[in-house]
């Protein structure tokens, strides 16, 4: 009997926690649901173990070598970005800001910006984006 009372107050903690969270607060599993589907995404694009980049600039493709997540996320009302590093063929460092929705359960990429932060930069100075807690 105490199992049980204990089983559901423990379960309503992460309800709570959402209720008096700040918007820009994410909690952990949140915060690793949003890793997973991050990482997910960056799998699925794979090309022979490359994320594949038009640089519209060259009409060049790009082969970009995963290496990292960043752990640090950002919250946009309901959107959140997310970092991840990659390197190219040269070995240079390349880093995507993954601009990320919830859909259902999970989260969707729905934009990529390619080794440019100055949108992100601009969203953090205009108040519309800002570190997750």
């Amino acid at each position: 009997m105490r199992f049980r009372t204990l089983a559901r107050s423990l379960a309503l903690v992460p309800l709570l926690g959402l209720m008096s969270a700040p918007a820009w607060s994410l909690g952990v599993n949140e915060k690793a649901g949003l890793q997973a589907a991050m990482q997910t995404y960056v799998d699925q694009q794979l090309v022979d173990g490359a994320f594949l980049y038009l640089d519209t600039n060259t009409g060049q493709t790009l082969k970009l070598h995963p290496v990292t997540a960043h752990p640090a996320m950002f919250t946009m009302g309901e959107r959140y970005v997310l970092c991840f590093d990659f390197r190219d063929d040269k070995g240079q460092p390349v880093n995507l800001d993954l601009y990320m929705a919830r859909k259902g359960a999970s989260y969707v990429v729905f934009h990529t910006e390619v080794n440019d932060h100055q949108m992100l930069q601009r969203f953090i100075d205009e108040g519309k984006a800002r570190t997750a807690d």
